[in-house]
């Protein structure tokens, strides 16, 4: 089990190097994650069935509780926290480069990291973040309708759709949403495979995900899109489609991370370990 981890606490530590990146790179390392968990489907397809048992409970918490009205900023709020709760898909990865067993129960062994208290630092920024976007939607919602919440589903549907507050909320509450979700994936984008890989602070990771991020911002906010974009066809199909989405983002972060920070001194980071019948001499390595 200590070897698992032996690069975060035997490697001499380093300020991380970051390299730009193209447009290519992002839709290659979307591949890879498709292909990682095509190597396994229904093993990661059952470790990816958390979250979107998560989201369901959440979605009957909230309808029970009578605060309809949060229940759009709690399906896209959940956003935020994906990078951490990725952790197991970028630990499923890693051991893939390694040649190392990559069965999705050794995903856990992330939370043995040595530095998982830096991670459970991030978490718990990206948990701050998330109450902060509850409360700025609830109080956008208060400001534009009133304190007294809507009885049904339909009723706020047709408050929103119908009137010119609905249509304020709409617009400025997704502006909103954007504005934290950009913050969220500038700060986390290569954070937890960083800190996964190496021996580093949450401060440290962060610096170096801010400064991956303004130095590829257009590969960056792409790569944002795709996330969003794939989590809104996951939750369109009734949260269903997170159970393939979740494993196949959480696996093309770590291969994004790859293409975007330097490896080591002295450690050449390894392509994906390919399958026999696609692996052509000259493949340029992830």
């Amino acid at each position: 089990m200590a070897q698992s981890h032996a690069t975060a606490t035997t490697t001499t530590v380093e300020t991380p190097q970051v390299r730009n990146i193209t447009t290519s790179d992002v839709l290659e390392a979307l591949r890879h994650g498709f292909e990682d968990f095509w190597e396994h489907p229904s093993h990661y397809a059952f470790a990816g069935v958390i979250y979107p048992i998560v989201m369901v409970v959440a979605a009957v918490w909230v309808s029970g509780q009578n605060i309809l009205p949060l229940l759009y900023p709690l399906a896209t709020g959940f956003a935020l926290l994906g990078p951490f709760v990725a952790l197991i898909f970028y630990e499923v990865s890693r051991r893939q480069e390694l040649r190392m067993d990559a069965s999705w129960r050794h995903g856990f062994e992330a939370l043995r990291s040595p530095n998982l208290s830096q991670m459970a630092t991030v978490g718990i920024v990206l948990c701050a973040l998330f109450v902060t976007w509850l409360i700025t939607a609830q109080v956008l919602f208060t400001g534009l309708f009133g304190s007294e919440p809507p009885t049904s589903l339909s009723g706020l549907f047709y408050e929103i759709l119908t009137t010119g507050q609905g249509w304020t909320l709409i617009i400025f509450g997704n502006l909103i949403g954007f504005l934290f979700a950009t913050l969220v994936l500038f700060i986390s984008v290569v954070t937890f495979p960083l800190m996964l890989d190496r021996h580093v602070t949450a401060r440290q990771a962060i610096e170096t995900s801010l400064k991956a991020s303004l130095t590829n911002t257009i590969p960056v906010l792409l790569w944002g899109l795709i996330v969003a974009v794939l989590l809104a066809v996951g939750m369109a199909t009734l949260f269903v489609g997170l159970i393939i989405v979740m494993p196949v983002l959480g696996h093309a972060t770590w291969h994004l991370y790859r293409k975007m920070i330097v490896p080591q001194a002295g450690r050449v980071a390894r392509a994906r370990a390919p399958r026999a019948a696609r692996a052509p001499s000259g493949v340029r390595p992830a």
